[in-house]
This record gives C-alpha cells, sequence and structure tokens, in this order.
C-alpha cells in the first residue's frame, strides 16, 4: 500500500479548500449576475447553490473538528463607528459621481438610516440638458 503524508497539516489543506471554495461562490454569483442568456444563467446559480452547500458542509466539518476559530465579537461601539465611517464615504462617493456625471440624486443607504452629521440628505434637482449651447465644428 502507497502511504502518501501531505505537505500541509490536515487543517491548513481543509482551510484552503473552504478559501478556494469562498472564491468560487464570488465567481459563480458574478457569472450569475452578468449573464444575460437565461440557461446561462439558470447553470451558473445551480453551481453557485451547489458550491455553498458544499462550503457550508466544509465550514461544518471543520468547526466540529476545531479547525475554524472564529474572532471575538465585535463591540458595538466599534460596529457603529465602522458604519458611520461607511456613511460619511457615501456621502462622498454619491457627491462625487453626482457632480462628474451630473446624475440625478438618489439617497444612498445609510448604515444609520441617516446622512452624516452635519451634512444634509441629497436634494433632487433639476440637472440641464444643455446649460450653454454646443457647437461642434
Amino acid at each position: 500500500m502507497n502511504h502518501h503524508q501531505s505537505l500541509l497539516p490536515d487543517e491548513d489543506l481543509a482551510s484552503t479548500i473552504l478559501s478556494d471554495l469562498k472564491r468560487v461562490v464570488r465567481e459563480y454569483a458574478t457569472a450569475a449576475t452578468e449573464s444575460t442568456c437565461p440557461e446561462i444563467r439558470k447553470l451558473f446559480t445551480t453551481l453557485l447553490d451547489s458550491t455553498l452547500q458544499l462550503q457550508g458542509q466544509m465550514f461544518t466539518v471543520m468547526q466540529q473538528n476545531q479547525m475554524y476559530n472564529t474572532s471575538s465579537p465585535a463591540l458595538r461601539q466599534e460596529i457603529d463607528k465602522q458604519g458611520r465611517q461607511y456613511d460619511q464615504t457615501l456621502q462622498k462617493t454619491y457627491q462625487f459621481v453626482q457632480q462628474r456625471l451630473s446624475l440625478p440624486q438618489q439617497q444612498p443607504v445609510y448604515y444609520t438610516g441617516q446622512p452624516p452629521a452635519g451634512q444634509l440628505p441629497f436634494q433632487q434637482q433639476p440637472v440641464p440638458i444643455h446649460p450653454t449651447p454646443v457647437h461642434y465644428s
């Protein structure tokens, strides 16, 4: 009998497989959302579902064998702080895009449910089609 010893410990090998399954899930999700052909979309959706099931099974086995260490619970204050930072970044991003593209503004979805302190929510303003005549030569 030929016994082959792995170069990686079981925990490292399992973590690598779990990471690959997570990556494949992202790839299948992207492929499904970007498909224009219903049959291809259905194929990637089916592949996504089966890969999610396999990833869940792998996680369960790793957790049962103490191979998966979850992080410590986050403090509510830290989560709220990160949420407020996200809201500020979101507000700035929406303003930047609106200014550069002259698109009608939409109300972003804030983590805190409201715009960052000191900033007004977007106000819908009409966007002129051509404020000044455009001449091509």
